[in-house]
């Protein structure tokens, strides 16, 4: 598909059965639809993911998303972001130390390893809630996400089945109702475990959940951190949203927040084990930031890491999570050379424009140095869209950003990365994002302090 799209660059068209979707890539054509504030409904594709999600902040439009923008945009201002990373630093160094316990060199399947901790993280951080008590929950909720994109996925393939009805007498519709359940009952006890928290508190946090709250003791429980969590239940308790509407955007949450950053995290780290001079350099940075703030990783250093930052910033523009994104054209607009006209649903092809030529030197190679400051003044702002743009940008990227920073330092300063699997063999899958299409490798080997050697045989990287 890829290879059709740079066939009839700028702009294609592709027909399916009665449906027909218009690709674009090109910058000026993606900022046309992108800031605009009419162009803002996803594409038809989306309502298949209205029974998971239903009509939250990823799939609602209208005044609906802008009430629910409005709710959730406090839970990551820079304040709330900062304690959040003492949460995510600790989840980086329990996966970490889940590697050391195992002793000598370890080879990981990375994305269930991954997502196993980033999950922790978003239900720690967004949730306020810790997963240690969810134990049999967690791996089965994992299978459940997995399970429920793949049948999207089928669906998706199959416009014959984009009508409700039909799809939910065949064996798959009655599948992905027994795979919601699962899905729906996780939230569900994530939900009902946080009210009760506040019900334990008489309320209290949430009574001043718009002011500023030291860590104090409220009826002899200690203060968690707001989460995004909160605000959805304080709106609740004024009537503005359901105990359904809550679901919704938990749902959207727990996945978007610790799938899609599982997926970036494996793609940095196979990156990294590839070329070892970036590996080392991004090393040698983590471990003069740490030494500096007696040799453990805070809030500060990780805001001290901008080599490690130009990596990540790197990686997701060779593999962005979010590879397209589908809107519909409520009436017609001028693009570049063509008018679309209304009704028309559009593909922004964002993996295309990261790959642009006429936009980025030598597009294939991972280069972190593209990211520099005198290197991205003249760039075209709509050429790097990992995060999307304009008002439906996500509004989690500075949370995501900081949670690959915190999880990613630690294991460069505690091993050395090597490749089991190379990304020339890897087969990339299509589905909500891009992801490996088989398991995918990588060795990490532990470095010895006081040597500077590795614990393992290897003599060399």
């Amino acid at each position: 598909m890829h290879i059709l799209f740079d066939k009839y660059y700028p702009i294609g068209k592709v027909w399916s059965f009665c449906t027909y979707i218009v690709s674009i890539r090109h910058p000026d054509d993606l900022e046309t639809i992108l800031s605009s504030t009419k162009h803002i409904e996803k594409g038809l594709p989306y309502n298949m993911l209205h029974p998971w999600f239903g009509t939250g902040l990823l799939t609602s439009t209208g005044a609906k998303w802008h009430a629910r923008r409005k709710i959730l945009t406090p839970a990551f201002h820079f304040n709330i972001l900062n304690q959040f990373v003492d949460i995510l630093i600790k989840e980086g160094d329990c996966m970490t130390k889940s590697l050391k316990d195992v002793g000598g060199t370890v080879v990981k399947d990375l994305v269930p390893f991954v997502s196993e901790h980033t999950l922790n993280a978003i239900c720690e951080t967004a949730m306020g809630i810790s997963l240690q008590k969810f134990d049999e929950f967690q791996q089965q909720y994992r299978n459940a996400v997995h399970d429920i994109i793949e049948l999207l996925v089928y669906r998706m393939l199959r416009p014959w089945l984009y009508k409700d009805l039909l799809f939910s007498l065949l064996p798959q519709g009655r599948k992905q109702k027994e795979i919601l359940k699962i899905l729906h009952r996780f939230t569900e006890k994530i939900i009902a475990e946080r009210k009760i928290y506040h019900e334990r508190t008489n309320d209290q946090y949430l009574k001043n959940i718009d002011k500023e709250i030291d860590d104090v003791e409220v009826c002899g429980i200690k203060k968690k951190q707001l989460a995004m969590l909160d605000l959805l239940i304080a709106a609740s308790r004024d009537n503005d949203l359901t105990d359904l509407d809550i679901r919704e955007e938990v749902d959207t949450f727990m996945f978007e927040g610790h799938d899609t950053t599982a997926i970036s995290i494996t793609f940095v780290l196979l990156l990294l084990a590839e070329h070892k001079d970036v590996q080392e350099r991004v090393r040698v940075e983590v471990d003069n930031a740490m030494q500096e703030d007696g040799g453990k990783l805070t809030r500060r250093s990780l805001q001290n890491l901008s080599y490690l930052e130009r990596c990540l910033k790197e990686a997701l523009r060779l593999y962005p999570s979010v590879f397209s994104i589908l809107r519909n054209v409520g009436e017609d607009v001028k693009l570049h050379s063509y008018v679309i006209p209304a009704g028309t649903i559009l593909h922004l092809n964002i993996y295309g424009v990261h790959r642009d030529p006429n936009f980025w030197s030598n597009p294939e190679v991972f280069d972190p140095d593209r990211f520099l400051p005198e290197r991205m003044q003249n760039r075209h702002p709509y050429s790097y869209l990992p995060f999307s743009a304009g008002p439906r940008n996500c509004i989690g990227q500075k949370f995501g950003l900081l949670e690959l920073k915190a999880m990613v330092a630690p294991l460069v300063h505690n091993f050395y990365l090597e490749p089991v699997d190379y990304l020339k063999d890897i087969r990339l899958q299509i589905d909500l994002i891009i992801r490996p299409r088989h398991p995918v490798h990588i060795k990490f080997i532990p470095i010895s302090r006081k040597s500077n050697t590795f614990k393992s045989n290897t003599d060399t990287i």
